[in-house]
Formats: structure tokens, C-alpha cells, sequence
């Protein structure tokens, strides 16, 4: 039963996170143009500061509190996941063919995919590790003893569900641009969050069979998404001569996430 209502709050918990892309990738139905660049930064430095402030208070501080519950050095699995994590992430870049909003240069292994695919592959690059923090989070939240609240992982969930509105937006609208029919543009940007619920539950279904590596997998989600912030949306929240815009955004959404987390705990 402890399993079934995990594997349910996950769903829940990635429910929202998707529901969300889905939300961003409908205003396709409402602008014509993409997203002017300095409000693309507002929302990538936004995103980023959401996704660092969620790897520490929602996922390597309760890394490493529970690692010292079950009688061992909190460091090491905080550690060991994180660079894991971020091993993860740098292998599927390096693979991928994908493209990143606003390049002309794809990256990963050569391919003779669409750019309308290898944009789509960009953005489930990063959703990967939001949806399996998520998950964790939820799931964790459904077992005694895990030492996560469900508050915290419902401010996890709104932290990412905040970001992703304009992450959907930003897949749907240079897909119109390239002269794809509003529906279809729309299904597409919604598709590229589907990853989330998927890594969701995958993770959710690893708690249940190891739960003493808890710990390294929070860990991990956590090295998954700081190498996204660092590899993507810094950088292409700074494109420009001026950065302050980018700058601020990382600040608010940093400060949004940490408030978020430590007033619902």
C-alpha cells in the first residue's frame, strides 16, 4: 500500500509539473511572435535560480539528513550522487542530437533529425532531473521515515510547475515561427514535458526496491539539474551585452524556490 500511494503522489507531483508545460506550450494559441530575448532571459534566469535553491533545500539537505538518519557520513552519498548526477547529464548531452533555444548549432552526435525534434530533445534534456526530483520528492513524501513532508514537495512541485509555464511556451512558439500550425506547435511544446511524469515514476519505483540509496538518488537529481543550470540556462540567460536582467531573474528565482520550500516544510 506504502508503494501504491508513493507511486500516486509522484503522479500527482508530476501531474502539476506537466500541467504546467502544457499551460506554457497553449499561448501559442495567443501571441504570433516568440518571446522577446529580454523576456526569454527574465524566464531562463528565473528557471535557474528555481532549479539551484530546489537542489539544496529540496534535495541535498534531505540527502544528507537522511544519510546521518540511517547511522552513516552525510557527505558521501551527497557527493557521490551529485557528480553522478551531473556524469548523467553530461553523457546525454554529449549523445543527444539536440538544439537549444536560440542556437543554430546543434549538439550531441551527428544527426540528420528535424530542428523541430532536436528543439524538443533540447528541452527533455533538462526535464529529466526535474521529474525524477519531483518524483522523489512525492514519493519520499508517502513513506514513513523518509524525512520529506508532502508541503515540501508540493513547493518543489510549484517551483518547477513556475518555471515550465514558460519552458512551453518556449518549444511552441519558435515551432510556429517555423511554420507549424498552431495545434500541431502546441502538442509538441506539451509533449516535451512528458518526460517528467516518466522519470517521475522510474524513480519512484527504485525507492521501492532500494531504499538505503535514497540519499545518492536525491543527490543525483540534484547533479542533474546544477549541470543544466550551468550548461544551458545561465549562459543563454546572459546572451546580450547587458546581464543585470539575467542576473535579477537567477536572484528571484532563487529566493521564490528557498521560500517556497522552508515556509511550506
Amino acid at each position: 500500500m506504502e508503494t501504491l500511494s508513493s507511486m500516486q503522489l509522484a503522479l500527482v507531483g508530476t501531474g502539476i509539473t506537466f500541467l504546467s508545460t502544457v499551460l506554457g506550450a497553449s499561448l501559442v494559441f495567443f501571441f504570433r511572435k516568440q518571446l522577446s530575448d529580454n523576456v526569454q532571459r527574465i524566464f531562463l534566469g528565473f528557471a535557474a535560480g528555481i532549479m539551484i535553491a530546489a537542489s539544496v533545500w529540496s534535495l541535498l539537505i534531505p540527502a544528507i539528513e537522511m544519510a546521518e538518519q540511517q547511522g552513516g557520513q552525510g557527505w558521501i552519498p551527497a557527493a557521490g550522487g551529485f557528480a553522478l548526477g551531473g556524469l548523467f547529464l553530461w553523457l546525454l548531452d554529449s549523445l543527444l542530437p539536440h538544439l537549444h533555444i536560440g542556437s543554430d548549432k546543434p549538439e550531441g552526435l551527428p544527426s540528420s533529425l528535424k530542428r523541430s525534434t532536436m528543439l524538443i530533445f533540447a528541452v527533455t534534456l533538462h526535464n529529466i532531473p526535474e521529474g525524477m526530483a519531483v518524483g522523489l520528492s512525492f514519493g519520499m513524501a508517502g513513506l514513513e521515515g523518509a524525512g520529506i513532508t508532502l508541503a515540501s514537495a508540493f513547493a518543489l512541485a510549484a517551483g518547477i510547475g513556475l518555471q515550465n509555464f514558460p519552458e512551453g511556451a518556449a518549444v511552441s512558439l519558435p515551432l510556429k515561427k517555423d511554420g507549424f500550425s498552431n495545434k500541431k506547435a502546441f502538442l509538441f511544446g506539451a509533449l516535451s514535458g512528458v518526460v517528467e511524469p516518466v522519470a517521475g515514476v522510474l524513480a519512484v519505483l527504485l525507492i521501492g526496491s532500494i531504499s538505503a540509496f535514497m540519499p545518492w538518488l536525491l543527490a543525483f537529481a540534484a547533479g542533474a539539474m546544477i549541470y543544466v543550470v550551468v550548461e544551458e540556462l545561465i549562459p543563454e540567460a546572459h546572451l546580450g551585452e547587458h546581464s543585470n536582467i539575467g542576473t535579477i531573474s537567477v536572484m528571484v528565482g532563487f529566493l521564490v524556490m528557498m521560500v517556497l520550500d522552508i515556509a511550506l516544510a
